[in-house]
């Protein structure tokens, strides 16, 4: 298959531009908030509009911050350790999902014990309202010809700019159809039938975990790591201590039930 080649900038006006991975990443935020007050009202949180707005206000703080930290964290550590001031050089890309998850866990468990909420709860709210946000980013990550996959015979094959002449996996596409939208269908369908803080973060850790452990295997993996051990890429490693993770807190939930 043919690589549609999109430009990366929608709109430039000047030196003011307005690039599609920007505009995904507010697309995932308007549906976040959508979805946050839906769900809120469906399951009759104790939460009204302004606190919603002010926890999503937290949340982007927290992703963005931790996305960008994240990666040069687990990614790149030597070269930004090297050169520190291109930390704050976002315009040159590198944002880690991990490292944004971690960022969002901070400022949700800094909003909890600020507005003396459950943060269990907020929890559950922010992680059945993400994945449409992982889906535009995967999207976002098409367009920009980024993240693609192995080198692969399959007859969806992509050649994407600048990674050669031979077709890949379209692995930004099977990260947005799984992460994004089934992630999405399986925790909407088993948040309304449970009412037990703390499930539906603990799935979407087991869930994302798996899927993106599994998707790596048709990834490129990135060329300053490649693999780290035992084939495995960083992205892997950092998928399964999320499901472990997700696991421990899924018992401990269920036990507590």
């Amino acid at each position: 298959m043919n690589y549609p080649l999109i430009d990366p900038v929608l709109i430039q006006i000047g030196p003011f531009a307005v690039r599609w991975y920007g505009l995904m990443y507010i697309i995932g935020f308007v549906l976040a908030y959508v979805i946050m007050r839906r769900v809120s009202r469906l399951k009759d949180y104790d939460m009204s509009r302004q606190e919603i707005e002010d926890l999503l206000a937290y949340c982007v703080l927290g992703l963005v911050i931790g996305a960008r930290l994240g990666y040069c964290l687990f990614y790149n550590a030597g070269f930004y350790l090297a050169n520190p001031l291109k930390i704050f050089a976002v315009w040159e890309g590198g944002m880690s999902f991990h490292g944004g998850l971690i960022g969002l866990v901070v400022t949700v468990s800094i909003f909890a014990y600020k507005r003396k909420k459950p943060f269990l709860t907020l929890a559950d709210l922010g992680a059945v309202a993400a994945p449409p946000g992982l889906f535009f980013g995967r999207i976002g990550n098409f367009i920009n010809a980024e993240l693609y996959g192995r080198v692969t015979e399959v007859p969806w094959g992509m050649v994407f700019p600048g990674a050669g002449s031979l077709p890949r996996h379209p692995s930004q596409l099977y990260e947005a159809f799984f992460e994004g939208i089934v992630l999405f269908v399986l925790l909407y369908v088993i948040g309304k039938k449970t009412r037990t803080p703390g499930i539906i973060l603990s799935l979407f850790l087991v869930f994302y975990g798996l899927m993106r452990f599994c998707i790596e295997f048709f990834r490129e993996p990135d060329a300053q790591l490649g693999f780290i051990f035992f084939s495995l890429t960083m992205g892997q490693i950092l998928s399964l201590a999320m499901v472990a993770f997700g696991v421990v807190l899924l018992a401990h939930r269920l036990k507590s039930r």
